[in-house]
């Protein structure tokens, strides 16, 4: 693989683009840039069909000089209407011309509440899938957007599933809508760096997400998923890389 996320040495504030068109890709790679992002994440469902060839793949991942390429084809945005088959097609295929991990959602093969099919044959083909990103180069992160709060064992359950089925990095959504459930899913964030094999990526929604958000990386999340500025398709949710950058300096002063 291109790089490897189980041998990193700390987390990494990824830069998240969301983006239709080419000029509009590209400077949001470079405002990642001008942030400090230690990663990239090209959320290729929101790009049109017109820039979605080799070359003009090719040109945004040359853009982001090295750094680590985490890329999504989710079901929505400018997917809308196709097939898992096809979506997995351009995970293939983003693993191809560069990307460094791919996110395999955890119900492709067999659509499933909270994004994680326990159909055998859809578990088979997500493994088969997971093979063949490897093979041409990439990692794999195993996504499920639950979007509602859930107990840690639950979590946990969610976590080992993935993690059985061949991910390299785990990835859960769930929510918190109250302080409650905000403290409990930081407690949980420990309860997976004590219980996984692999890194992971633990993240909350709702309306009390933001400690969650910030402090996920200081508690063992390997990412933290940021935007260098917020705009009409970014996730609102996710912190500023200027925020981070800046807490960051804070708990480094704090050490030292």
């Amino acid at each position: 693989m291109g790089f490897d996320f189980s041998r990193m040495n700390a987390p990494l504030l990824c830069s998240m683009i969301q983006a239709a068109e080419q000029e509009r890709i590209l400077y949001a790679v470079k405002r990642g840039h001008e942030e400090g992002c230690g990663a990239f994440g090209y959320q290729f469902c929101q790009v049109d069909p017109a820039f979605r060839d080799g070359a003009h793949v090719r040109e945004v991942f040359a853009a982001m000089e090295g750094k680590p390429v985490y890329v999504t084809n989710y079901r929505g945005g400018k997917n809308a209407g196709k097939t898992d088959e096809e979506l997995a097609e351009g995970l293939v295929f983003l693993a191809e011309q560069g990307a460094s991990l791919c996110d395999v959602m955890g119900d492709y093969y067999c659509r499933t509440p909270g994004e994680l099919t326990m159909d055998a044959d859809a578990v088979e083909k997500q493994k088969a899938l997971i093979m063949r990103i490897h093979h041409a180069g990439a990692g794999v992160l195993m996504s499920s957007h639950v979007l509602r709060f859930l107990p840690g064992d639950e979590v946990l359950r969610i976590a080992l599933a993935q993690q059985e089925r061949g991910a390299d990095v785990v990835k859960i959504v769930t929510a918190a809508d109250s302080e409650e459930e905000e403290r409990d899913n930081l407690r949980t964030t420990l309860l997976l760096r004590e219980k996984l094999s692999v890194p992971f990526l633990f993240l909350s929604g709702g309306s009390h997400n933001r400690l969650h958000r910030t402090l996920g990386i200081y508690l063992g999340c390997a990412l933290a998923l940021c935007v260098p500025e917020h705009d009409a398709l970014s996730t609102k949710s996710q912190p500023l890389l200027s925020d981070m950058r800046a807490l960051e300096k804070l708990m480094a002063k704090g050490q030292a």
